[in-house]
C-alpha cells in the first residue's frame, strides 16, 4: 500500500518539536550541530541503516558538525506517516550521541 499524504490535522499533532515545513514543498526540516564530525558522521551513519529497512531516505547536507535532514515522501509527493517515523527516530539517535 502506497503512502499518503498527512491531513493538516495530523501534520498540526504529529511533525516533531523543532521540525519546520520546508518553503514551498511538501516537506518538513530540522538543523543540527554536534561537538564535532564524528556525532555528525555517527548520526548518519544510524540513519542510513534505519532508512534501509524502511526504505525511506532522507535528504541531507553535512558540513563538519553540521548536519541539516529534509523528508518528504517521494511516493505520495509529500509529508506522510514515513517522515513522521523517520523524524522520530532520528531525535532519539540524536539525543543518544549528545548524551555521550
Amino acid at each position: 500500500m502506497a503512502p499518503t499524504k498527512l491531513t493538516q490535522e495530523q501534520r498540526s499533532t504529529l511533525i516533531p518539536a523543532g521540525w519546520t515545513l520546508v518553503e514551498g514543498r511538501d516537506a518538513i526540516k530540522k538543523s543540527f550541530s554536534f561537538k564535532d564530525f564524528n556525532q555528525a558522521f555517527s548520526l548518519m551513519t544510524r540513519v542510513a541503516l534505519v532508512a534501509e529497512k524502511m526504505d525511506h531516505h532522507p535528504e541531507w547536507f553535512n558540513v563538519y558538525n553540521r548536519l541539516e535532514v529534509t523528508l518528504s515522501t517521494h511516493d505520495c509527493q509529500g509529508l506522510s506517516m514515513n517522515d513522521i517515523n523517520m523524524a522520530n527516530k532520528i531525535e532519539e539517535f540524536v539525543s543518544e550521541i549528545l548524551k555521550q
